[in-house]
């Protein structure tokens, strides 16, 4: 809500008083009628929102609109009736407010009204530059780190491969130790698409049944639990097909048979 100039309240307290003591039934003495109807200019003079220069300009104003008025009402024709002498008599109409004051709206209206200076914060930002730069500048980071480790350190290669001699336990990579591991359990087709197929898929719709937009963990426990059910389960098949299979890649414990686990 706009508030309302104190001048303006003045303003309106006197001319309730005027007609309050109009419809009392008694003409206020011109004597005490006068200062009342200066009473709001010296009000609005006394204002300090009001600046300087528009009120000497408004007085400026006012008195060229009287001396025309009167130098008119000098000049009217005597015979010609009373109307044509009022009409000659009434002052130039101005674009003037109450009271005579020429002031501009922004003067009284105050800008918090009318304009929003506040900054409304939006939780979403385009993915190029904002996201893209970001993951342009890391995968530089690691491909430098990479190279720069490749040259100072040899990868654990084993020697050539012979055709007449296979490994056991012949594994896969470790990253895969996890799949390998489940073909010991189930069909393959269980084991390499079904199982597989089921977590990727959970994952894909997790964001569309938790939609809770909170970053916080203990507000996104759905999302959270899956992904962390599916690390957990994947992690231990690692672990058991790297470190607990041995010749045959059957179960060893590998404190007591030794370690069948290579790079």
């Amino acid at each position: 809500m706009t508030e309302i100039p104190e001048h303006l309240k003045k303003r309106a307290e006197e001319a309730r008083a005027k007609a309050a003591a109009a419809a009392a039934g008694g003409d206020a003495p011109v004597e005490s009628a006068a200062p009342a109807a200066d009473a709001p200019a010296a009000a609005a003079a006394s204002d300090s929102r009001i600046p300087a220069h528009l009120l000497e300009r408004s007085k400026s104003a006012k008195s060229r609109s009287e001396t025309s008025a009167v130098e008119a009402a000098a000049v009217a024709p005597t015979g010609g009736g009373v109307a044509t002498a009022l009409a000659t008599a009434a002052p130039a109409a101005t674009l003037t407010g109450p009271a005579g004051h020429t002031q501009r709206l922004l003067t009284v209206v105050k800008a918090g009204s009318i304009q929003d200076i506040k900054s409304v914060p939006v939780d979403k930002v385009h993915t190029w530059p904002h996201l893209l730069a970001v993951e342009f500048v890391a995968s530089l980071a690691m491909l430098t780190f990479v190279l720069i480790f490749s040259i100072f350190v040899n990868a654990p290669l084993l020697e050539l491969a012979n055709v007449n001699q296979t490994p056991n336990p012949s594994k896969a990579p470790w990253y895969f130790l996890g799949l390998q591991e489940l073909l010991t359990m189930f069909h393959p087709m269980v084991a390499g698409v079904t199982i597989p197929g089921m977590g990727i898929f959970l994952l894909i719709l997790s964001p569309y049944i938790d939609r809770n937009p909170s970053n916080k963990p203990e507000d996104r426990k759905f999302a959270i639990s899956l992904f962390t059910v599916q690390m957990m389960m994947w992690a231990i098949l690692v672990i058991i097909g790297s470190f607990f299979r041995g010749p045959g890649f059957n179960f060893v414990a590998p404190w007591t048979t030794g370690l069948f686990f290579e790079l």
